[in-house]
């Protein structure tokens, strides 16, 4: 049971690792658009994720739980390879690595690693879908499983998702993003215990 938590809660980081594996640096802002403007800009924001085939970015995380006495910090890298590759790889304080790719998580940690078919545990299904819709721009797929807002323009903008399902409703009360044009700058997760993480991404590594 506690596996199946744990599990859960690395598919969060995932959906986030994913997102957030997109980004590259910008930095201008412009007024928020609303109505037909807006949707034209949250087209064009979808449009720019989806063109986006590769990404290697540092990040840190804070995440909050009310059972610790204070934050959980880390930092490291994040990848993305186009269609389904996405790694998170936990630098500091201890090495460890996630790996999504076809549909199986591997995670390792020191000497021991874990592999979990995602068919075992539908209820995150949604959370991986919203890793594939997004990277895919495809706002159609991400609305069967969230509740979409869109909020700004594609020079600035944020998006929240709200979950559909309530299963996943019932442990996550929504995640927003906030970026520039292709640009994802941080991952908030909030949980509906109040518990809750914040990914900031970093530079971008490399060609």
């Amino acid at each position: 049971m506690m596996l199946r938590a744990a599990f859960g809660a690395t598919l969060a980081c995932v959906l986030a690792m994913g997102l957030a594996a997109i980004a590259t640096t910008a930095a201008t802002t412009a007024a928020e658009p609303s109505g037909e403007a807006g949707s034209a800009a949250r087209d064009e924001v979808f449009r720019l994720l989806a063109a986006r085939r590769h990404g290697h970015v540092t990040f840190t995380e804070v995440q909050t739980l009310a059972m610790l006495d204070r934050p959980l910090e880390s930092s490291g890298e994040l990848l993305y390879e186009a269609p389904d590759h996405l790694e998170k790889r936990t630098l500091q304080p201890k090495p460890e690595t996630l790996l999504l790719e076809h549909g199986v998580l591997t995670a390792r940690r020191g000497h021991r690693t874990w592999v979990m078919s995602l068919r075992d545990f539908p209820q995150v299904v949604p959370f991986v879908e919203s890793v594939r819709a997004t990277l895919a721009g495809d706002a159609h797929a991400l609305e069967q499983y969230f509740t979409l807002s869109f909020n700004g323009s594609v020079e600035h903008w944020s998006l929240v998702l709200v979950p559909k399902d309530a299963t996943v409703a019932h442990a996550v009360k929504e995640i927003r993003i906030e970026g520039e044009r292709d640009a994802v700058h941080t991952v908030r997760i909030t949980r509906t215990d109040g518990d809750g993480s914040v990914m900031t991404i970093g530079r971008e590594i490399g060609p």
